[in-house]
């Protein structure tokens, strides 16, 4: 009986430990996509990331403010999905600052992330959806 106590709270142990630390992933976000450049002489300046220009044939993401967190996700990798279901990976390297014109639900990628989407770059901007990859 003791033995199973044991393990019950074991048990519940380990399901608070996956749930608190899950809680901050980022699934299936609602976000518009738009084209950057993160090339030197390209829209912006050097990734707040790293400080560095990097080439626009990597699959590569700047998220929005809020999305950004201080630098939390840089390096990191996201998903990004298009509304056919199509998939690519991106990392992050940059912040779409609010206050530079970004909106609060915009990500904004490199042009091979949009090639690999199968996207018309001409669009300009079109919804996707993103999540963090564990």
């Amino acid at each position: 009986m003791a033995s199973t106590s044991k393990a019950v709270v074991i048990l519940g142990i380990l399901v608070f430990l996956q749930v608190s630390g899950a809680a901050g992933l980022a699934i299936d976000v609602p976000a518009v996509m738009s084209l950057n450049g993160f090339q030197q002489g390209e829209e912006g300046g050097p990734a707040a990331c790293d400080g560095q220009y990097h080439s626009d044939f990597l699959f590569l993401v700047s998220l929005t403010t809020a999305w950004y967190e201080n630098g939390l996700r840089c390096g990191k990798m996201i998903n990004i999905k298009s509304s056919v279901g199509i998939s690519q990976q991106a990392m992050v390297v940059d912040e779409c600052g609010t206050g530079n014109g970004c909106r609060d639900d915009e990500i904004s990628t490199s042009v091979v992330v949009w090639e690999a989407l199968q996207l018309d770059t001409s669009l300009g901007e079109v919804s996707v959806t993103w999540s963090d990859v564990l």
